[in-house]
């Protein structure tokens, strides 16, 4: 098992996996992911901001990163943080429980870049997924309604976002 950086030649699998990730939260939830921009992909692999986690050669999960993420973040955006988005698993390699290496993955590279915490967030109260994120190490913060959604993906326009971190 491998960690690095996405190349513009991931993009399809890429979209790929977030269709599939789209369709299983379709037949489970609520708030489900829209359709990306090709656009915002590019930019985050340009910018060694989308992530990929091999396995004999296949993408078994990818997510992306930011270094601001101040719309949902507000006040606590002036921290030193990375914030991890989008994490996807191929279906071939579902259960693996991959967030916590990603979790390493993530305090590796915060203690290499002087980063003091690990983000993320996920919209809607799904219990489960909360419960999955805190066995990872996050600390939940709480359910938090944005202030200002205008520009973010549609999937923030009508929940309630929860709010995670570790401090690295």
């Amino acid at each position: 098992m491998e960690i690095k950086n996405c190349t513009i030649s991931d993009i399809e699998e890429i979209f790929r996996l977030y269709r599939i990730a789209t369709e299983y939260q379709k037949t489970r939830f609520t708030v489900f992911w829209p359709d990306f921009e090709r656009s915002l992909i590019e930019t985050e692999i340009a910018e060694n901001r989308q992530w990929k986690l091999i396995i004999d050669g296949v993408i078994a999960c990818n997510w992306a990163i930011t270094y601001s993420d101040p719309q949902i973040w507000e006040e606590r955006n002036a921290d030193s943080a990375i914030y991890i988005h989008r994490i996807t698993t191929n279906p071939d390699y579902r259960g693996r429980n991959f967030v916590l290496n990603i979790v390493e993955w993530a305090k590796d590279f915060a203690s290499k870049n002087n980063i003091k915490f690990i983000r993320l967030d996920t919209i809607g109260n799904n219990e489960k997924l909360i419960q999955h994120y805190q066995k990872a190490g996050f600390n939940f913060l709480g359910l938090f309604k944005l202030k200002n959604t205008d520009g973010l993906p549609s999937h923030y326009h009508n929940g309630s976002a929860c709010l995670f971190e570790i401090s690295n």
